[in-house]
């Protein structure tokens, strides 16, 4: 029998070994004993084949513990609640529970899995680590298993326990930190969360799953028990519209804010599936991508404080809607990117912070694991377990649900240690310089991981300083992403269209300087959401001149966007002019289509400039190559004109004139590449979206064999106030 210490240590919850005491034992003196801890308990009944043995009461509390004939190898136990009657002739109450006892089942990880989880090396944690439905020995019930080593006891807690840690303690598997335990009769839709006491016996707060792979509803904290998602094949025509040489025009969405039912309410996965996909494939994006999906607590937050890095939001509906959602995506021909997070977490005590009691998923010393910019915790990215949660998300966002890559949120600030941070408030490296080497290292590891497991999908960079080789490979020195995103281009193309058309002659090297450097990587260029909000407004609201200007202004600066090298991205809004800064808070203002004949003419001019740019090779070819892009004439300061040509491997060509100020140009000269006919396909000054019409209908060019621009061919033509201008070269 247990002795009196051991009794106060399972009825007080502090039992680190429960499957040494709990359970079927037998003792020193061959004696076979069974004990079973059931709170609320008047008595317990082992079921041992076709026998009912009852179990002696231990303590108040609910320990009771018998000594048996012989040791079963399956039995199930029979809870009689304390104050109701037992049935006649020692029979079952009606309110007693039957139930199969966890503390009779084995091990649940394997060697090997345990082996990689403490390795590091386990591409897939997922699979073991979490909560996961399974049948053992022909007893329904789920596996729990979280990562906690420095904890001196866990528990699986929730509805079917009344969240009572004493419960159900866990088995700690010491050779890799991870405590598990399989609780019969648990299935999908049930709540749960895992409490714990720190390495010096003190409770924390109740802990969310790190792997659940679904959440409650804010602001509810509970993980919910649901199946792994099933790994989806593999796809050439989705790795073809990924890749380098393909048109990649992106439509970026927070799905909360880009439509609500009723005025108020989030649409859910299928109502997204019906309305925006069709929307998006309309326009002729051939990406969408969504803020991001994980469970967030925080609205403001738009999803970059995740809680939850492997169970999509609640606010639109259960993880199978996003599954769905993505088929239909695909079905359309639209590939899906997830925003994804692994640069900091929230703080909020029931999460990842301090888990176990320690700075387990964070850097201890703040100057190290604490973001001033956001106030939230920085994960740990030398520690192996980490960065194995870390790529371990990313392949099940890729896999399990079929995203076609992932957009990493806040790169730079995973690069430097002295990010935002002022002299003596950082930690050098080894070498005493700035950069966080294990953030580098568990950036490559990143990519290569997804390029070795997952070809068909990319990673992109939100990177915004010049750190070196970030869409490089690795093997030749760089971190490995398919694309980084041009903060550059946008700030500078930006602050030139704010400026009044008079002045941009001072500032005619903000257009082209992009150029300068456009092919060290392979690049994105975003108008995202980060330019709609804090007060920046929005992009028609940041152009100058009057109504017609500010709209033209805009048309003009969406051609030459189109037109210059580097994949598109747009955020919802931006399409059709939205007037107001972005408000999670609200729908997009879909009205003004219905009331301003202005903003149904950018919403036309940005579903053809998308589907000029995907007819189009010369306008995404060879859109990260030197070998595509042609300056015509960039030193036209004084005019504010600017041409140039794009070039495919087929030999096909695309000249692209802007004119940035309201003066028209007639009889405007440029060289050309090739003699023929350079005909205009594309006219952002047409009256069909809002302009005055110049050079309509479509005009043509025959070359000349005239001198001009260093070429021996040229054409004249006419360049449009405030407008970009593309013409196709025919032979």
């Amino acid at each position: 029998m247990l002795s009196p210490t051991e009794v106060r240590a399972i009825v007080e919850g502090r039992e680190a070994d429960p499957f040494a005491r709990l359970g079927p034992h037998v003792d020193a003196d061959g004696r076979r004993w069974l004990r079973a801890f059931v709170p609320g308990a008047a008595a317990v009944e082992a079921l041992v084949d076709d026998r009912t043995l009852p179990l002696m009461r231990r303590d108040e509390a609910g320990l009771f513990e018998g000594e048996l004939p012989s040791t079963p190898v399956r039995y199930r136990l029979r809870a009689h609640p304390a104050g109701l009657p037992q049935a006649a002739e020692g029979g079952p109450s009606p309110a007693a529970q039957e139930f199969d006892d966890p503390y009779r089942f084995g091990p649940l990880l394997g060697e090997l899995d345990a082996w990689l989880l403490a390795e590091g090396t386990h591409l897939r944690p997922f699979e073991v680590l979490g909560a996961h439905p399974l049948c053992i020995d022909g007893v329904d019930g789920t596996a729990f298993a979280i990562w906690a080593p420095n904890a001196a006891r866990a528990s699986v807690v929730g509805d079917f326990n009344a969240w009572d840690g004493r419960r159900h303690p866990m088995r700690l598997r010491r050779e890799c930190g991870v405590w598990e335990l399989f609780l019969p009769g648990v299935g999908v839709g049930e709540r749960y969360k895992f409490e714990l006491l720190d390495a010096a016996g003190r409770l924390l707060p109740q802990k969310a799953d790190p792997y659940a792979r679904r959440a409650e509803l804010r602001p509810a904290t509970a993980s919910i028990v649901a199946p792994l998602p099933a790994a989806l094949p593999a796809s050439r025509a989705r790795e073809r519209a990924n890749a380098i040489d393909a048109p990649i025009s992106i439509y970026e969405v927070h799905c909360a804010s880009w439509r609500r039912r009723d005025g108020w309410q989030w649409l859910d996965w299928d109502e997204l599936a019906e309305q925006l996909v069709p929307y998006a494939a309309e326009m002729g994006f051939t990406h969408l991508e969504l803020l991001p999906v994980a469970e967030h607590p925080l609205d403001a937050s738009w999803g970059y404080q995740s809680t939850g890095l492997y169970a999509p939001t609640a606010r639109h509906g259960a993880p199978e809607g996003l599954l769905r959602f993505v088929e239909r995506a695909h079905a359309a021909g639209l590939g899906v990117l997830l925003d994804w997070v692994p640069a900091h977490f929230p703080a909020d005590d029931w999460a990842l912070a301090r888990l176990d009691g320690s700075a387990l998923y964070e850097y201890a010393d703040p100057r190290e694991g604490f973001h001033q910019d956001w106030n939230t915790l920085i994960y740990n990215f030398g520690r192996n377990e980490v960065r194995n949660f870390l790529v371990g998300s990313a392949l099940f966002w890729l896999e399990r649900y079929g995203a076609d890559g992932l957009r990493v949120d806040a790169v730079a600030s995973m690069l430097y240690r002295d990010y935002s941070r002022a002299a003596g408030q950082w930690i050098p490296n080894v070498h005493g310089g700035r950069e966080n080497l294990e953030a580098i290292a568990f950036l490559k590891r990143l990519n290569e991981v997804v390029g070795s497991e997952r070809p068909q999908a990319v990673t992109i960079a939100e990177e915004s300083t010049a750190f070196p080789g970030v869409s490089h490979p690795t093997y030749a020195g760089g971190l490995g992403f398919h694309y980084k995103w041009n903060m550059g281009w946008m700030h500078d193309t930006l602050q030139y269209m704010q400026r009044d058309p008079v002045h941009r002659r001072h500032h005619h090297g903000e257009l082209g300087f992009g150029l300068v450097y456009a092919f060290s990587e392979n690049y994105v260029l975003p108008l995202s959401h980060d330019e709609v909000v804090h007060g920046k407004g929005s992009l028609i609201g940041r152009m100058p001149g009057d109504r017609w200007q500010r709209f033209a202004n805009l048309r003009a600066y969406y051609g030459f966007m189109w037109g210059h090298p580097g994949k598109k991205l747009l955020f919802m809004g931006g399409e059709f002019a939205q007037e107001r800064e972005w408000s999670h808070e609200r729908s997009l203002d879909w009205h003004l289509l219905d009331e301003a004949p202005e903003h149904a003419g950018v919403q036309r001019l940005v579903r053809d400039l998308n589907r000029l740019y995907r007819d189009s090779p010369a306008l995404h070819d060879l859109d990260c190559s030197a070998e595509g892009f042609e300056w015509i004439d960039h030193e036209d300061a004084e005019r504010s004109l600017l041409s140039f040509v794009r070039l495919a491997r087929d030999g096909s060509a695309m000249l692209v004139v802007c004119n940035f100020t309201p003066v028209p140009r007639t009889g405007l000269r440029l060289g050309v590449p090739q003699p023929g006919r350079w005909v205009e396909r594309l006219n952002t000054d047409s009256a069909h979206y809002g302009g005055s019409n110049l050079g309509l209908p479509l005009q043509a060019a025959e070359s000349e064999p005239v001198a001009s621009h260093g070429r021996a061919q040229s054409i004249v033509l006419a360049a449009p106030p405030l407008a970009t201008v593309f013409l196709q070269w025919t032979p």
